[in-house]
């Protein structure tokens, strides 16, 4: 087993999906998948099939989670009417402080804190989705129903954000 998949984010990420029942192999990528376009290529999948976890900070300097597909945008102006607060993007140092993961390879589980989460429904179009496993060269197999659950997220449609 290489390094990477031994690496402590990704251990955290293994044990995480085995407590939820998820009998995920994580898959280590030739090379880092830092946005949902080279994670696809990667894959040789639809980039709307990644489940991308992108974390903004809320007005009460708290993260928000947001699974959302690869093919998406998220408009902050909707986000925020949906949180209930002005949210804005997240830098490097907030998303490895709150998420205890690098920008790249935020799971949607093993957060070193609890973390509100969003997920969209678009992601629910696909049989299968790959989200990222702890770190930016690691991702698992997983289907919207498991995402819903493992990350107890508010499901909202694309347009309500």
């Amino acid at each position: 087993m290489s390094v990477i998949l031994q690496s402590a984010n990704v251990v955290r990420v293994r044990e995480a999906l085995a407590t939820a029942g998820i009998a995920a192999d994580i898959i280590e990528l030739p090379g880092a998948a830092r946005t949902a376009k080279q994670a696809a290529e990667f894959l040789g999948c639809d980039v709307a099939q990644i489940a991308n976890s992108l974390v903004f900070r809320t007005a009460r300097d708290e993260p928000l989670l947001v699974m959302s597909s690869g093919a998406r945008r998220i408009d902050l102006e909707r986000l925020a009417q949906f949180a209930g607060e002005p949210v804005t993007k997240a830098d490097a140092a907030f998303v490895r402080r709150t998420t205890g993961f690098a920008i790249g390879g935020v799971a949607p589980v093993a957060h070193v804190a609890p973390v509100r989460t969003l997920v969209e429904r678009s992601l629910a179009a696909h049989a299968e989705l790959w989200a990222a496993a702890g770190h930016p060269h690691t991702v698992f197999r997983l289907s919207y129903a498991e995402l819903a659950r493992i990350t107890r997220g508010v499901e909202i449609q694309a347009t309500e954000y």
